[in-house]
């Protein structure tokens, strides 16, 4: 899993079928039993992963900036810590050209692409989702992001990858902790592990001298009517969810 990424033991093997104390099948149940078994991470998977560095997939949704600026903040954090790989990328945009228009939406920056398939998921140690709320829940592009899903929950390809979220609102109670947490189910019906920030930010956490987005849920930024831009203070905090969870990943994968 690259350097001080660990390395993760084989499981323990049955012997051979035919060897001494070998457990014996009935005919006609293993295929069953081989099909209605709960999920574990096979080996060869486990293996592959061992020549390369963790990834750490940084998928958000930005109509005006927002919150891509959060996300390049928080790649800029993760990618200070050793071992661990950040891709970023973006979900596909739901909304046609003209209406985005009239929205007055900037045009995306190309340098980020958009995620092939929700199927590249399964490449991640780690995912940090970035959205904007819409009445306090993540925004419809998100939504049908993870709506997409289903293939992969279907044969819980996420269950036990560490998650978080970060998020933009556009007044103070707007949904800077309601937007993640709504966010939450998604996660729990994949199996995936919530990994909040907590008060881990310090004293940050409690400047009261300006104007801040961001809650022990995770990051935000308040854009107002949309022309304020995020204040150094919440790119510092983005900035500091994604190297924590780097750290993060990196100790799942130790103790793996």
């Amino acid at each position: 899993m690259g350097k001080g990424g660990g390395c993760v033991p084989s499981k323990k093997r049955q012997p051979p079928a035919g060897a001494a104390g070998a457990p014996s099948s009935s005919s006609g149940t293993t295929a069953a039993a081989a099909a209605t078994a709960p999920r574990e991470a096979p080996e060869e998977e486990v293996a592959a992963a061992a020549g390369r560095s963790l990834r750490l997939y940084i998928v958000f949704y930005s109509m005006y900036g927002h919150v891509e600026a959060l996300a390049q903040r928080a790649a800029a954090g993760a990618g200070a810590v050793e071992g661990v790989e950040v891709v970023l990328r973006r979900v596909p945009e739901t909304l046609p050209l003209e209406v985005l228009e009239k929205m007055q939406a900037p045009a995306k920056d190309p340098a980020v692409p958009v995620i092939a398939s929700a199927a590249e998921l399964e490449e991640a140690d780690g995912v940090l989702f970035g959205f904007p709320t819409r009445y306090g829940a993540m925004a419809a592009q998100m939504k049908a992001f993870f709506d997409s899903t289903g293939s992969l929950w279907e044969e819980q390809r996420l269950a036990g990858k560490p998650a978080g979220f970060f998020v933009s609102t556009g007044t103070q109670g707007g949904g800077q902790e309601t937007t993640a947490w709504t966010a939450i189910t998604q996660l729990v019906h994949h199996g995936m592990l919530f990994v909040p920030i907590g008060y881990t930010f310090g004293s940050g956490m409690f400047k009261m001298d300006d104007i801040r987005g961001g809650s022990p849920y995770g990051a935000g930024v308040f854009a107002g009517d949309g022309s304020r831009q995020p204040s150094e203070t919440e790119l510092a905090l983005g900035e500091h969810q994604g190297k924590y969870m780097a750290s993060i990943v990196k100790k799942l994968a130790h103790r793996a």
